[in-house]
């Protein structure tokens, strides 16, 4: 790999590789792709699992995009679960390009896992590695590729095991993700009765019947329209407190 003339050696010179929108392969330094919408972008691997294998390839459905991103374990997959519930989020694309770089003895590339855009435009590229599981090698690539997004002026993050209690109600407010959820008159019903806090069975069947109106109440706090109390200490139950949350008051 080359190193351009006049590049400045505090630095990594970084080159970025992708599949862009015709699916053919390119190849850039990483200055000319600051603007590129990553989070659009196909996976520069392929997501594939086989019997016998110790990882587990898949694709979840986002929500946040209205298409299926993929993942290469259980972690990345309760990453993506954790990213998909975050309202701050408005794209996600995994594995979207490789880093490409010199150590000083050989080329080295690393291909990080998420692209996330957020809302207010702003980027960040994240890695997952639960903490026990960082290699010396694995460091030296994260630290490479948040050097890399510093000079893009991306954000960049390391994530590990996500909290579990939170976890769990967030792998089950998911089940109820879809816009198929989204029914009224029951919306409007619910807005009404957890205008003030109530226990989530209480309002729940003040609404109406049980089935018609839980899949939309919790559709509702996977959403942030209602806000659980709790939800990184306690798991959702009958008496866990729900109100209309702040910005979505009648």
């Amino acid at each position: 790999m080359a190193v351009p003339v006049g590049v400045e050696f505090a630095e990594p010179y970084v080159e970025v590789s992708y599949v862009d929108g015709v699916r053919e392969r390119r190849r850039r330094p990483l200055l000319d792709c600051v603007t590129a919408r990553f989070e659009d972008a196909a996976a520069v691997r392929p997501f594939r699992w086989s019997r016998g294998e110790r990882h587990f390839s898949g694709w979840y459905w986002a929500a946040t995009t209205g298409r299926h991103v993929g993942f290469e374990s259980w972690l990345e997959r309760d990453r993506l679960l954790m990213m998909d519930f975050d309202p701050g989020v408005a794209g996600i694309a995994s594995q979207p390009f490789w880093l490409h770089w010199h150590d000083g003895e050989r080329e080295r590339r690393h291909a990080p896992d998420y692209f996330v855009r957020r809302v207010d435009g702003s980027a960040v590229v994240v890695d997952v590695r639960a903490d026990e599981r960082v290699k010396p090698k694995d460091a030296e690539a994260f630290e490479v590729t948040r050097r890399a997004c510093r000079q893009a002026g991306w954000g960049f993050e390391r994530v590990g095991v996500p909290e579990e209690v939170l976890l769990a109600n967030v792998r089950w407010l998911s089940r109820y993700r879809h816009p198929r959820c989204r029914r009224e008159p029951v919306l409007a019903r619910l807005r009404e009765v957890f205008a003030a806090p109530v226990r989530l069975m209480t309002g729940a069947d003040a609404t109406g019947d049980r089935l018609e109106t839980l899949p939309v109440l919790f559709h509702l706090l996977w959403l942030g329209e209602l806000a659980a109390e709790g939800l990184s200490v306690g798991l959702l139950g009958p008496s866990t407190i729900v109100r209309l949350a702040d910005g979505h008051l009648r």
